[in-house]
């Protein structure tokens, strides 16, 4: 990169003058002072690529992005906690391995509150700071504010949980550890079709990244599957507390199924219990986004009214098979006290295949991991599964559904695990 290549002269033309004013005999040879002034520049040169590389002291510097506070910090602590614990598990065995030496690594968090102009100041600063590999953000709309940024300043960027299609849309230097809207789409529109339903309703919001995508792909997924969309309401923010009015016309249109891409910070405390309130006692079908809908729920709730309400997903601990998979929830657990869900899982990853780029490339510039990752034929192992990159950095996978359960008696919802997902 041109900003490693003038730093590099820099430090050299720096050590030359330095020499030059050093010596007292025009006559003969470099004294000693010339010798430990080279040294001393080779070694700051030295240091200065590793800092613009994010490595220094043997260390390999992670950026990582996501809503650490404020209505979606579910998302970005759990997204944390599973970069964390990888870091901590890498650095337990021995480190990175690049070439023939041996690097901890470390992570810079910046928090983006879940807002753009906060994830793209973030994106900056870590920029600033000499770093070239970037986790984040957790969602859609953080992360299309930095994509531009990481191919324009060639930084990769890794977002674990940036599910919208245009996030990824050829071989640059923005990949992603989850699936994409139109496969989570279509994956919902199909489970409507296996299940027998034909005639459903969609609630959305047209004016979220996230949400009016997952839309967009379920309605096409529908018309090809011969799903009638009966009725399609939409509200203006993702923050709308009042859905009753759109689930009073689901009602009236004889809808069997509902999708509600939507976010949990909303579908537990409004969007759930107002549906059932006006009468919509079918299926609830919601994303990825709706995974951790039960720490929403307020107290004294009736929490009956969950049960139906179900979600396409990434990753559950219950259909998990795989060694490193079972491995990850049993260090999990006993990191954290508390079972992971697929944040924390898809974060995990996302150190996971930059160890294995760095590694194979044996280095850890931007540049060198990127051609790495372009290579969709390298297979990764990880907690969510098995898979390899399309050609559009989007990793090719199966998806989970998964609900939400309740038993008269009990004092909380559970979240169970359904069935794989797949359009085989």
């Amino acid at each position: 990169m041109k900003k490693k290549l003038l730093s590099l002269l820099l430090a050299m033309c720096f050590a030359f003058s330095l020499a030059a004013c050093g010596s007292s005999d025009s006559t003969s040879g470099t004294s000693d002072s010339d010798t430990s002034t080279a040294t001393a520049a080779e070694t700051s040169a030295a240091a200065e690529e590793d800092s613009a590389s994010g490595a220094v002291d043997g260390t390999i510097t992670l950026g990582m992005i996501g809503p650490m506070t404020g209505s979606l910090a579910v998302y970005g602590t759990h997204v944390a906690n599973g970069v964390n614990l990888a870091i901590e598990q890498i650095n337990a065995a021995g480190g990175v391995t690049v070439g023939d030496e041996t690097y901890e690594l470390a992570v810079e968090s910046k928090d983006d509150q879940g807002d753009s102009t906060e994830c793209l100041n973030a994106m900056n600063a870590l920029i600033s700071d000499g770093i070239e590999l970037v986790i984040g953000s957790a969602t859609s709309g953080c992360t299309s504010s930095i994509t531009s940024v990481a191919n324009s300043e060639g930084v990769v960027l890794v977002t674990p949980s940036g599910t919208a299609d245009a996030l990824t849309t050829e071989m640059d230097y923005v990949f992603r550890t989850c699936f994409k809207d139109s496969f989570q789409g279509e994956l919902a529109a199909q489970y409507a079709a296996d299940e027998g339903y034909t005639k459903v309703g969609i609630v959305y919001c047209s004016a979220d990244t996230y949400s009016a995508g997952l839309r967009d792909a379920f309605t096409a997924a529908a018309g090809e599957l011969g799903l009638e969309i009966v009725a399609e309401e939409s509200v203006a923010t993702m923050t709308e507390v009042d859905y009753t009015n759109q689930f009073t016309k689901m009602v009236e249109a004889g809808a069997e199924l509902v999708f509600v891409p939507f976010y949990y910070d909303v579908t537990g405390p409004y969007l759930v219990p107002q549906a059932r309130s006006v009468g919509f006692d079918g299926i609830l079908l919601g994303a990825d986004g709706v995974d951790n809908t039960e720490t929403t729920i307020p107290d004294g709730a009736d929490l009956s009214v969950y049960n139906d309400f179900l979600f396409v997903n990434h990753y559950s601990t219950e259909l998990a098979t795989s060694d490193i998979s079972i491995s990850f929830v049993e260090s999990y657990e006993e990191s954290y006290g508390e079972t992971p869900n697929n944040f924390d899982a898809l974060g995990y990853d996302a150190v996971l295949v930059l160890k294995q780029a760095i590694e194979s490339c044996g280095a850890f510039d931007a540049d060198s991991v990127q051609a790495a990752l372009a290579d969709t034929s390298v297979v990764y192992e990880v907690s969510t599964g098995t898979f390899s990159f399309d050609d559009t950095g989007t990793p090719i996978k199966t998806g989970v559904l998964m609900g939400y359960s309740y038993t008269e008696g009990d004092d909380a919802v559970t979240k169970i695990a359904v069935t794989t997902l797949s359009l085989d």
